[in-house]
């Protein structure tokens, strides 16, 4: 089993590279998150974002899993699969997606307790996406949620009415609008009927059984490493476990099993929401590039922040996952800039620091910088990494060194097929 994270604060451009490699797996499977990921991939004249479908879903050979460590929204993934169904009616993707039967349940209520949190001034305000994911896994670690396999059992409409009434309460009392109960109710019950129609299995034994079998498999790892609820900038990071360890877990699949671990990142840095950020480019020239590009929230719209790459911050998310190929995406958005910065290390309290500190006032970092020509070239005419610009060629080479894992694929613009391997 192959495994492919975002090495940053997520919107690297996983979903093109998996889009790529798909035709090499016939296993595509999802390990984290819920319908707060957005993969984006251009198909057939199309710009698709996918939020809780696996990207292999494209593909007639590949069977697409929803794993254990997801969570779920069925009317969100009920959506998802009818508006793909209306522009790819061939897909048949009933036929070649699993789920989970242990993968838990996002309910309504979820969202508006979000909502809730974001907007008041008695929490933290974190900046997440108000897709309830957060309360969703809350529940599930207090033992209190309900899992996709529940929906069969006799008393589950009557069981999730009653905690859907309780929170609702519970909201009202807060003073959080929420629309009317015996609507909302029955449009979650409706599309939990819909969810019966989708194949939910024991989906652990379906992927060892296909790995022992031979049959390559493809974990789709959410979000990315400086996100992870352990290991990123806590508490400005997503509700799960984002690294690729987190592939076992959330597959039910040995380490053992494990083969190539793809990390992908952008050859600068963004992020979404609140956090600290210490290579964020403030003022005009972070304007043009979040303009440049298009560095809009997949799911939220939301402007990202914009950063020169952190050298610490890789290094890092490297060790973390041990990652044996490196994939950078949108080094086109760089184009034609006089001077590319990269940061090296940082300075606190007066101190230099090469590594990167996570649980540190990290908003008190001063980064130093190294910088290197821009390049300035046509990138559509580019195919291969000989045709590359002798800066951007530097520019990589540095990257190979410093972060010691080999730079495999480079994305060059924006484009399906807009990729090049350099191995």
């Amino acid at each position: 089993m192959d495994i492919l994270v975002g090495l940053q604060w997520g919107d690297e451009g996983k979903g093109k590279f998996i889009d790529k490699i798909c035709p090499n797996y016939q296993i595509v499977a999802r390990y984290n998150g819920g319908a707060n990921a957005g993969h984006t991939i251009f198909w057939n004249g199309h710009k698709i974002t996918l939020k809780l479908l696996p990207s292999g879903i494209f593909y007639s050979h590949i069977t697409n899993v929803i794993g254990s460590g997801v969570v779920i929204n069925p009317t969100q993934l009920n959506q998802e699969i009818a508006q793909l169904a209306d522009i790819y009616p061939e897909l048949n993707i009933q036929e070649h997606l699993l789920i989970s039967q242990k993968a838990h349940l996002v309910l309504p209520t979820d969202q508006y307790s979000d909502i809730y949190m974001e907007g008041s001034d008695l929490f933290r305000t974190i900046g997440t996406t108000k897709n309830g994911i957060g309360h969703a896994y809350a529940n599930k670690m207090l033992r209190q949620g309900f899992r996709v396999g529940d929906i069969f059992t006799s008393d589950f409409a009557s069981n999730v009415e009653q905690v859907i009434r309780r929170e609702y309460q519970y909201l009202t009392r807060l003073g959080q609008t929420l629309p009317d109960f015996q609507e909302t109710l029955g449009i979650f019950l409706a599309n939990i009927e819909a969810l019966k129609e989708l194949t939910i299995t024991d989906t652990e034994t379906f992927i060892n059984k296909s790995l022992k079998e031979g049959k390559p498999v493809l974990a789709e790892g959410a979000q990315a490493t400086m996100l992870d609820i352990d290991h990123g900038t806590y508490p400005y990071v997503t509700s799960s476990n984002t690294v690729a360890s987190a592939a076992c877990v959330g597959l039910g699949v040995s380490p053992r099993q494990v083969g190539e671990i793809f990390g992908v990142l952008k050859a600068y840095n963004t992020r979404v929401g609140e956090g600290p950020f210490p290579s964020e480019i403030i003022g005009k020239l972070g304007d043009e590039l979040r303009i440049k590009g298009n560095e809009f929230g997949s799911n939220t719209k939301r402007p990202r922040r914009i950063g020169w790459l952190d050298l610490p911050a890789l290094q890092y998310a490297i060790m973390l996952n041990g990652i044996t190929q490196l994939i950078i995406t949108k080094s086109d958005v760089l184009n034609g800039m006089d001077i590319v910065n990269v940061c090296t290390h940082y300075e606190l309290d007066g101190k230099l620091e090469y590594n990167f500190p996570t649980v540190q006032d990290i908003s008190q970092l001063t980064p130093h910088w190294k910088a290197f020509s821009g390049w300035n070239a046509d990138f559509s005419k580019i195919k291969s990494a000989q045709e590359l610009p002798y800066e951007l060629a530097q520019y990589l080479r540095y990257l190979e060194a410093e972060l010691e894992a080999p730079i495999t694929h480079l994305s060059i613009g924006p484009e399906r097929d807009a990729i090049i391997n350099l191995k």
